[in-house]
């Protein structure tokens, strides 16, 4: 049996509910539905407590555009920032382009953002609200679906963390995470013919053997495949959850002590960008190496583009805080009219 003092190796479903093979109902979807639904319950109660400028009929239709701006945006920005590859990659099954194959990961929480802000100014406009508010509305509620998404990172098995020092390989702590798909990889897996020779525990409904058979015996529940493999996989820092209590607890505490009393438009906006550009650096010091952009290391990484968004706070919180707005919002005592 598996002891508390062992890595984990990585065995979740990346379904709630599955109806068929590769169909059915994902965490990571899951995970943006939970984040909306709960930004509109945050929305709602501030415009009928007086916190914010929309008024209570305004927040689905709001809502709805950043749905939009945060799809469009975070897909857009993975394929840009790093995987441009998927602009000519075609198949010849639904969705047919890379860049719409949404369904197989691959969103960027930095793209999001920028979708999300375009989408609080166009409404904004539209609306005759003040679109630096807007994005105060979606700064401090961004965080839980932030959170969330990181969370669906981890069941899906993906965005590993950096390996730990060779030193902590053999005996990995706890807290670790190892992952069958490494023994997928012909040239990075280091064990391969030590995994080989376990390849006869298991065989797949078809009757073939080898590392694939082993990968999903494990994802089917098999501890003692589990145990057998496990000390020739590498230990991984749990990056993804690292993430979520940064991008998401850490964050939106952060942002909710900020906006305690009333403040500029703006302002919530510019703490949400350097919280966040500050905490990204932070913790992708336990990310693998970065995703890579043309074939070769991205000029953009997320460390690099978080720089950016921090300077862009900077930026937003000196030029709101010498316009001259009211303060708005405040979760201690709603806004005076």
């Amino acid at each position: 049996m598996p002891t508390f003092a062992a890595a984990y190796v990585h065995d979740l479903s990346p379904f709630a509910l599955r109806f068929g093979d590769g169909f059915g109902i994902r965490w990571y979807g899951l995970a943006y539905l939970t984040g909306f639904i709960a930004g509109w319950f945050i929305l709602r109660w501030m415009a009928k407590t007086g916190r914010g400028l929309m008024k209570p009929e305004q927040v689905g239709d709001f809502m709805t555009w950043m749905v939009v701006g945060v799809l469009v945006g975070g897909r857009l920005g993975y394929v840009f920032f790093y995987s441009i590859d998927l602009l000519w990659t075609f198949s010849g099954s639904f969705p047919f382009w890379g860049v719409l194959e949404i369904h197989k990961g691959g969103m960027a929480s930095h793209g999001g953002i920028l979708g999300v802000m375009a989408a609080c100014i166009l409404y904004g406009l539209r609306n005759r609200i003040t679109p630096w508010h807007l994005v105060d509305c979606v700064a401090f509620c961004a965080p839980i679906g932030l959170g969330l998404g990181r969370l669906a990172n981890f069941v899906n098995g993906e965005l590993w963390g950096r390996p730990l020092s060779a030193e902590r390989q053999a005996d990995a702590p706890w807290w670790a995470v190892k992952y069958p798909d490494e023994m997928l990889d012909p040239e990075e897996f280091q064990n391969g013919a030590n995994v080989d020779g376990l390849a006869t525990m298991v065989s797949n409904p078809n009757g073939e053997w080898g590392r694939q058979a082993l990968r999903d015996a494990v994802y089917a529940g098999r501890s003692d495949v589990s145990e057998a493999i496990a000390p020739y996989l590498t230990a991984y820092y749990p990056s993804q959850l690292f993430q979520a209590c940064t991008d998401g607890l850490l964050l939106f505490a952060l942002l909710a002590i900020v906006w305690w009393k009333p403040r500029k438009p703006g302002i919530i906006g510019g703490w949400f960008m350097i919280g966040y550009g500050v905490m990204r650096i932070a913790s992708e010091q336990f990310r693998a190496q970065y995703l890579t952009n043309w074939g070769v290391s991205s000029i953009w990484p997320a460390a690099g583009l978080s720089a950016v968004m921090i300077a862009i706070g900077l930026g937003m919180i000196w030029w709101c805080g010498r316009r001259n707005d009211d303060p708005i919002g405040g979760l201690r005592r709603p806004r005076t009219v």
